[in-house]
C-alpha cells in the first residue's frame, strides 16, 4: 500500500481541505523529507498557488539550545511576527509535521532554555489559527521515531501503526475522517445539551472534578473557518473537547501516557490541583521538565482543555504506545494545561483578553496535553438533570 500518497491526500483534503488559489506553509523536520515532498505534490495538484517549505530538525535545535542565550531564545523576531500575520492576511493554510526522529536530541539540555518559548511569536501563530489560517497537525512516521516505540528502526511497521490510527487502510481515507468528524460533532452538541457545569474524571489512579464554563461549546471531528470551509486541525483525532473554567480544577490526577516534552521523555506523572492551581508536581522520570515548563508563565499552573475520549478511538485499537502527544492523546481521555481555546464559548473570538479571563478562560504560552484515560477510567458530568455518566470503564455510554 503506498502510506505515503495516501498520508498526503488525507492533509491535504481533509485536514487543511486546500482552495484552489490557496497559499500553504508546511512545517517539517528534515527527516520527513519525502512525506513533505509528497505533501507538496498533493497540495498543488488540489490547486495551491503555493507552497512554502520550512524545514529544520534535532541537531539545529540543539544548537540554538547549546549557544544561545536564555534572553536570545526568548526574544521574538519582528520579521517572523509579520510573516505570520500576512499568511494569514491572505488565507493561507497551515501545516505541521510531527514525529521526533530524535527523541533524546536534547538530554541533558539546560531544562529551561529547552522549554523557552519566543512569546510574541507564539502569540502571533495563536491568534493567526484561531482565526483566518486553517491548520493541520499530522504525524509523520520516520526511522526515529520507530526506534522509539519499537526499539529499531521498523519504518514499515510503524506505518502499519499509523495506517489503522489514520484510517489510512480505508478505500476513501479522507471521506472516511470527514463521517467520523460528523460523529464527534454529534457528541458535541449532546454535551452541550445538558448544561453541564462540571466534569469529574474517576479511576486510573486519577479523582479530577473540573468546572465548566457557562454556555461552553463542545468540539468535536473538525472546525470551520470564517470562510466556511471545513477542516480538521489534527489528524488523527477522536475527542471531544472543551475549554474549562481555570479557577475550578481540584484533586490529583495520574497521567497513563508517557508524555514527551522538547527536553525529554516524562513517566508517571502526578498532579495535585487546588482551586484551579497546580499545586503538586511528581514523577517516575521528568518532574524537573514539567517544572520548567510549567514556570513559563502564571497561566502554565492552569487547565486549558477538557477531552472526551473512549476506547472506539482508532489509535486505542493500534494497540501501541505511541511516544506522540497527537496519538496518544487520542487513545484516552485528556487535560492540558495551559492556553485555553477561545472559540470554546459562544462570541469568545471576538472577546478582550481580559473578557475571556473574566469568564474564566486561561491564558498562557504552553498548552500540554496528558493522557488520563484508560480501561478503568470514568466520566460523569453534572448539570441541571443531576450527575449522568459520559463515560464508564473507557465506553461512551451518554
Amino acid at each position: 500500500m503506498d502510506w505515503i500518497k495516501r498520508f498526503a491526500d488525507v492533509v491535504v483534503r481533509a485536514g487543511i481541505n486546500v482552495q484552489p488559489g490557496q497559499g500553504v506553509v508546511l512545517n517539517f523536520d528534515s527527516a520527513h523529507l519525502e512525506i513533505a515532498r509528497a505533501v507538496v505534490e498533493a497540495a498543488y495538484a488540489a490547486g495551491a498557488s503555493w507552497v512554502e517549505p520550512i524545514s529544520s530538525d534535532g541537531p539545529m535545535r540543539r544548537s540554538a539550545v547549546d549557544h544561545a542565550s536564555l534572553e536570545d531564545l526568548q526574544a521574538s523576531r519582528p520579521w517572523a511576527v509579520q510573516r505570520t500575520r500576512e499568511w494569514a492576511e491572505q488565507g493561507a493554510a497551515w501545516i505541521a509535521l510531527v514525529g521526533d526522529a530524535d527523541p533524546h536530541v536534547l538530554d541533558g539540555a539546560d531544562p529551561q532554555k529547552a522549554a523557552a518559548k519566543r512569546m510574541e511569536e507564539v502569540l502571533a501563530h495563536r491568534d493567526a489559527v484561531m482565526g483566518k489560517l486553517r491548520w493541520t497537525i499530522v504525524g509523520a512516521p520516520n526511522p526515529g521515531w520507530a526506534t522509539q516505540i519499537f526499539g529499531e528502526p521498523d519504518v514499515e511497521r510503524l506505518w502499519n501503526a499509523v495506517g489503522t490510527a489514520m484510517r489510512l487502510d480505508e478505500a476513501d481515507p479522507a471521506r472516511a475522517w470527514q463521517e467520523r468528524a460528523a460523529t464527534l460533532a454529534a457528541r458535541g452538541a449532546a454535551l452541550e445539551a445538558l448544561e453541564l457545569t462540571e466534569i469529574r474524571y474517576h479511576g486510573e489512579g486519577t479523582d479530577l472534578t473540573v468546572g465548566l464554563i457557562p454556555g461552553c461549546i463542545w468540539t468535536g471531528g473538525g472546525m470551520v473557518d470564517g470562510a466556511g470551509i471545513a477542516y480538521m486541525p489534527n489528524i488523527p483525532t477522536e475527542e471531544v473537547f472543551t475549554s474549562p473554567d481555570r479557577n475550578r480544577a481540584d484533586g490529583v490526577l495520574r497521567l497513563t501516557k508517557p508524555l514527551v516534552l522538547p527536553a525529554g521523555m516524562v513517566t508517571g506523572l502526578r498532579l495535585t490541583f487546588a482551586g484551579g492551581r497546580i499545586t503538586e508536581v511528581s514523577a517516575d522520570q521528568g518532574a524537573d521538565l514539567v517544572e520548567a515548563q510549567l514556570a513559563t508563565d502564571e497561566g502554565a499552573r492552569y487547565l486549558g482543555e477538557v477531552s472526551l475520549v473512549d476506547r472506539d478511538s482508532r489509535i486505542a485499537k493500534a494497540g501501541i504506545v505511541f511516544h506522540n502527544t497527537l496519538f496518544d492523546e487520542n487513545a484516552g481521555c485528556h487535560v492540558a494545561w495551559g492556553q485555553s481555546f477561545p472559540f470554546a464559548v459562544p462570541g469568545g473570538m471576538a472577546m478582550s483578553g481580559a473578557d475571556r479571563e473574566a469568564l474564566g478562560l486561561n491564558s498562557s504560552g504552553v498548552h500540554t496535553d496528558v493522557v488520563i484515560g484508560g480501561d478503568g477510567i470514568t466520566v460523569t458530568g453534572t448539570g441541571p438533570k443531576g450527575t449522568i455518566d459520559i463515560i464508564r470503564a473507557d465506553e461512551w455510554v451518554l
